[in-house]
């Protein structure tokens, strides 16, 4: 039998230490001006490009590391450095994950370069699958695409929202209904190529926090794309789409729609990892602000009030820290999430964040609500954590259906 540990081995802990060298020099120092300007970090991503972590062939390293832990091993150092930043760097992976799944090896060849660009000419993607009226409901997706067989072009109209880099990106890859009485299944994804008319950034939003990081909305007015920029092909799309008609006749409408939300699954411990860099990053700010302040000839960390909520800190961050781990492993090792076990590591992580940024806050007292220390800017961005890839409402539903067996609403 093999030796059960919980430990990283010498190449993942090698790893880890060079990306928290990176958060410490690079993005740290850089988090407050960029937080303050609202604008894409070019510079940092740059200077991850050189370094060989802005890149497909690093991500792809941690995706198929055999423990399942690179990726949240990644998203928390990066995400310890500033929340916003870190989300620049990472945001073309959500659009290159896209590809990877769904698309064709020629797809993956073709589009994932053009995501990253080099070193000396830096691209970002965007995935673009939120929309005005339907967020959480993926049921709802209202943008459509239309296949014009006589030009083998797809047109697609709509307008996505909350989309990150929407509008700056060289690529864009597009969810879109086609199949509109098939809900969630009767999805495809498309690839959007640079320089394509008729698609334009709509409203760019000013977040409360993670601000470094570009939020927006994307049109789509006529947008013509190639037979080939449909990921995995016509053939493929035709297969699914049969299956999942017959499927809705067999089980119902809401089996079908619930289905989407199993998708979510696997990926959402990599933003409970996010999570969880963010509230180490405030608790490590507080403990050492509790060391060194001083009031009525004391640290204050001599007071139980203040020592007691660093202990529950620490406990709730490393509790989230094991979900993560837990449901990663889960998923690299192939086992089903039978307790909705990805949904659980978000929801936690997440509430955590907050709870744990808004103690930092409290302990630091009025210094913590300035923006002259990282706690109230670690707070902001925490918020998010709680709202993106699934609300923690959704998180309960998921988890709650899957426990129970029953359609909760």
């Amino acid at each position: 039998m093999a030796e059960f540990t919980m430990e990283l081995n010498d190449e993942q802990k090698e790893v880890r230490d060079w990306l928290h060298g990176f958060a410490a020099d690079v993005i740290r120092p850089a988090a407050a001006e960029w937080d303050e300007r609202e604008e894409t970090p070019w510079p940092v991503i740059q200077e991850a490009a050189k370094v060989g972590i802005y890149s497909l062939d690093f991500y792809a390293q941690q995706y198929f590391d055999p423990t399942g832990l690179g990726i949240p091993m990644a998203m928390e150092e990066l995400f310890w450095g500033d929340a916003g930043i870190a989300l620049s760097i990472v945001g073309t992976g959500l659009a290159a994950v896209g590809v990877l799944a769904n698309g064709t090896e020629e797809q993956i060849g073709t589009w994932i370069p053009q995501m990253y660009g080099d070193a000396t000419d830096v691209k970002v993607a965007a995935f673009c699958s939120s929309e005005p009226d339907a967020g959480s409901d993926v049921a709802s997706m209202r943008t459509r695409a239309v296949y014009d067989e006589a030009n083998d072009e797809w047109v697609i109209n709509g307008t996505k929202t909350w989309a990150t880099n929407g509008g700056i990106a060289n690529v864009h890859v597009v969810v879109a209904s086609v199949d509109p009485e098939l809900g969630s299944k009767g999805h495809a994804s498309f690839i959007v190529p640079p320089g394509t008319r008729g698609l334009a950034q709509g409203q760019k939003f000013k977040k409360h926090g993670i601000r470094a990081s570009h939020t927006a909305e994307v049109v789509l007015d006529d947008v013509r794309v190639p037979g080939s920029c449909l990921l995995g092909g016509k053939e493929k799309l035709d297969e699914r789409l049969a299956r999942a008609r017959e499927k809705a006749k067999a089980a119902g409408g809401e089996r079908v729609k619930n289905a989407a939300m199993a998708t979510f699954e696997a990926s959402r411990p990599a933003v409970g990892a996010m999570a969880v860099g963010t509230a180490r990053a405030a608790y490590e700010v507080a403990l050492e602000y509790a060391r060194t302040r001083e009031q009525f000839g004391r640290p204050i960390i001599d007071n139980q009030g203040v020592a007691f909520q660093l202990a529950d800190m620490r406990t709730q961050i490393d509790a989230a820290r094991l979900l993560v781990w837990r449901a990663s492993w889960m998923a690299i090792s192939g086992k089903r999430f039978t307790a909705a076990e990805g949904s659980m590591s978000k929801l936690f992580a997440s509430e955590t964040a907050k709870k744990v940024t808004a103690q930092a806050i409290q302990i630091l007292g009025g210094n913590g609500y300035t923006r002259e220390y990282p706690v109230e800017r670690m707070h902001r961005d925490a918020a998010i954590y709680t709202i993106f890839e699934g609300t923690s409402e959704i998180q309960r539903l998921v988890i709650a259906r899957t426990l129970s067996g029953m359609p909760i609403r």
